[in-house]
């Protein structure tokens, strides 16, 4: 009994077919309106996300950040808005990797030039008043940047100050430093930060803006 309702299904299911199909062919132009109502569809999607996709890099080329902006954030809106500058920068892949053992790194990205960027964020809701970044703070960031998150460039970035022995830290140890002067000039301008940073390692792969 099975076997021949098995048997009867598939001959309801062939005739169906063939009907179908039959009709298709006597009915040709029903075929090509459905597809000419697909093709415009898919136009009219891929026109909507590329002219979404050049809004957003507009806007991502057109970002910018004042001190007084960067002083009311918390930590973590903090730490996306220097991934959101990374990424303005031409960082693609810019991500915000903050949080619990993070062991050092707030932010990745790899720049243009295939370098890769490690950074940690020091934020200080009281900005130049809050307590200044001190060498506990860039040990431990000098300590996982290289050997364990393999960066190419290490970074300190504070909306606060720097004390003079972490910075003679950092000098010796090859970390960069972006104060609240160097983070104002970056934030508030268009110019990416490997420009404002000095003995920036080289190129990693040939670019045409190397």
């Amino acid at each position: 009994m099975q076997l021949l309702a098995v048997g009867i299904a598939a001959m309801v299911a062939i005739s169906l077919m063939v009907t179908v199909v039959n009709w298709l062919i006597a009915h040709w132009w029903v075929l090509a309106a459905a597809a000419l109502v697909l093709l415009l569809g898919a136009l009219g999607w891929w026109q909507h996300r590329s002219q979404r996709a050049q809004w957003q890099q507009a806007q991502a080329r057109a970002l910018r950040y004042g001190l007084a902006q960067l002083d009311a954030l918390s930590h973590r809106q903090f730490e996306h808005a220097i991934r959101d500058l990374m990424h303005r920068d031409g960082c693609t892949d810019a991500a915000q990797v903050g949080g619990q053992g993070d062991l050092g790194a707030d932010v990745k990205a790899t720049d243009p030039y295939g370098r890769r960027w490690v950074i940690q964020c020091k934020h200080r809701r009281n900005g130049s008043q809050g307590a200044a970044v001190g060498t506990p703070d860039l040990q431990v960031l000098n300590g996982t940047g290289r050997p364990v998150h393999k960066a190419d460039v290490v970074v300190l970035v504070t909306n606060g100050r720097i004390t003079q022995p972490g910075r003679t830290f950092a000098q010796q140890q090859r970390l960069h430093l972006v104060d609240r002067q160097v983070l104002a000039q970056w934030a508030a301008g268009s110019r990416p930060l490997w420009e404002l940073l000095g003995a920036v390692p080289p190129p990693r792969q040939p670019t045409t803006r190397s």
